[in-house]
């Protein structure tokens, strides 16, 4: 059984019925750090993934703080859920404190119009200190609301800058959220990050002066040329928006339809998405790697001597490290 009372075949077919409590419960175990938890979640994922779930399309929404990430996805999500047949996921990702562990997730309260509808579901989640911009989750979170019914997911990432990169993994069109006249598009412009951006918004344009729009928007397209291109047949744009007068937020849904197109016509979509399967897939047997070496008894036994040997610089940390590792995984002979 499940912690949450139901066997883990049961919560699957809850999941695949569409109701909404089963999935978050699902996605609760999924974040769970238990072992027993892990496997009574990864149970219900393969079980749901037993079933084909259609069409789906992942996207991300990333940028500095301040942005306006919360705000801008509400308004798109009201705009994509002007598509009758659209049922809309948003995965929030708050940052968790490096103190207490802890997060706000107040993403249902910043997106209220938007939480009152029945055909979005909205899951804010602690990054629980993951680097990268997304939780150790998200890409399971983002397989269950597919299993739920959701044809189109929205992340939110926490929010932290150029490092925040490992949402490409998961999603298939990235949206960067910037601010006009910031400064940014002088800097060398974030570069790690403005490379996996599939389109960019330039948010807020209703605080902005009209100069300070275009020249942001011309800067950034301008930075965006000297770059490699990250598809073939595909030139990111940049879009003046603003979620308060709601201009520019059907150009961005459209451009984001747009590059689903062209990409889908190349085979490029579905190629996208077996590659990210397998970097899930290695980041998960990665992670059982590393659990499995720390929990080996004869790592426990030998880990203090090294470990003290390291604090006296009797050896130094590399040494040390290889020590560890060659005492426990041995080259066949």
């Amino acid at each position: 059984m499940t912690r949450s009372g139901f066997s883990p075949g049961s919560l699957a077919e809850k999941v695949l019925a569409g109701d909404r409590s089963a999935l978050g419960r699902a996605i609760t175990l999924i974040e769970s750090g238990k072992s027993e938890h892990q496997e009574q979640a990864h149970a219900v994922l393969d079980r749901c993934l037993e079933r084909p779930r259609g069409d789906s399309f992942r996207i991300g929404i990333t940028g500095s703080p301040g942005a306006g990430k919360s705000t801008l996805i509400e308004a798109l999500g009201l705009e994509i859920l002007k598509e009758p047949r659209n049922r809309l996921a948003v995965l929030a990702i708050d940052p968790s404190s490096t103190r207490s562990g802890g997060s706000i997730l107040g993403d249902k309260a910043r997106m209220e119009r938007l939480a009152s509808r029945q055909e979005a579901f909205i899951r804010p989640s602690p990054s629980s200190g993951h680097l990268g911009g997304t939780s150790p989750r998200t890409h399971e979170a983002i397989l269950l609301c597919e299993a739920a019914g959701y044809n189109i997911v929205l992340v939110e990432t926490v929010g932290v800058g150029q490092s925040e990169i490992s949402v490409e993994a998961m999603v298939d069109y990235i949206l960067l959220l910037m601010l006009p006249g910031s400064g940014d598009e002088l800097q060398g412009i974030k570069r790690g990050i403005m490379e996996i951006a599939d389109g960019i918004a330039l948010t807020k344009t209703d605080e902005a002066p009209a100069k300070s729009v275009a020249n942001s928007r011309s800067a950034f397209a301008s930075a965006l040329s000297l770059l490699p291109k990250k598809h073939p047949g595909w030139s990111p744009s940049v879009i003046p928006v603003s979620s308060v007068n709601g201009e520019g937020i059907a150009g961005i849904w459209k451009d984001m339809r747009r590059f689903r197109s062209v990409l889908g016509e190349n085979g490029l979509f579905e190629e996208n998405r077996k590659k990210q399967l397998d970097k899930l897939f290695r980041s998960q047997v990665d992670e059982l790697l590393l659990k499995a070496f720390y929990a080996n008894a004869e790592l426990r036994s030998s880990l203090p001597a090294i470990a003290a040997a390291v604090r006296d610089e009797r050896v130094s940390p590399f040494s040390g490290a290889k020590r560890l590792v060659e005492s426990i995984i041995r080259s066949p002979r």
